[in-house]
């Protein structure tokens, strides 16, 4: 079971579930968007400045995602990360905050371009495996959920 009746019942009562419902696909967009400048800058060489600004805003929103993640979970499980829940997709943020990080390194220690962006592109196939095993969890929850029409409130 993903959640106890008081866990469902504080998730579906903290703000911070909806926080999260907002900043979860608005930084899958901006990822879409930035991976295609990536792309089309590692292809042509044109557009440094505009794939950079779009690496820069991902990082910013996967901290911001990560920092208000960390507090849903301690209102919902109590501990503000690694709840048994939610613990390897907790393991794999860490594995995309460091490589976002990294590339940020990269990016202020003068890296070759192609560098920081092949750094980008890794943070970005790691991000994608996150995002996949946080679509599974809600996917369970919904499930969950379902299979006992007793419980209130929407799953996340």
């Amino acid at each position: 079971m993903l959640y106890t009746a008081e866990q469902r019942q504080r998730r579906d009562a903290t703000p911070w579930t909806l926080v999260q419902g907002i900043l979860a696909p608005v930084q899958f967009l901006v990822f879409l968007a930035s991976l295609g400048l990536v792309l089309r800058y590692l292809a042509t060489g044109a557009g440094y400045e505009l794939a950079t600004a779009s690496i820069l805003l991902k990082t910013a929103l996967l901290y911001t995602i990560m920092v208000t993640g960390a507090i849903w979970e301690k209102v919902v499980f109590g501990r503000y990360l690694f709840a048994p829940a939610f613990f390897w997709e907790d393991v794999v943020s860490m594995a995309v905050i460091a490589l976002h990080t990294a590339y940020l390194w990269a990016l202020l220690s003068g890296a070759v371009p192609a560098a920081q962006m092949a750094l980008a592109l890794a943070a970005y196939a790691v991000y994608v495996l996150n995002a996949t095993q946080f679509l599974l969890k809600l996917r369970a929850a919904r499930l969950e959920q379902a299979a006992d029409p007793g419980r209130q409130g929407v799953a996340a």
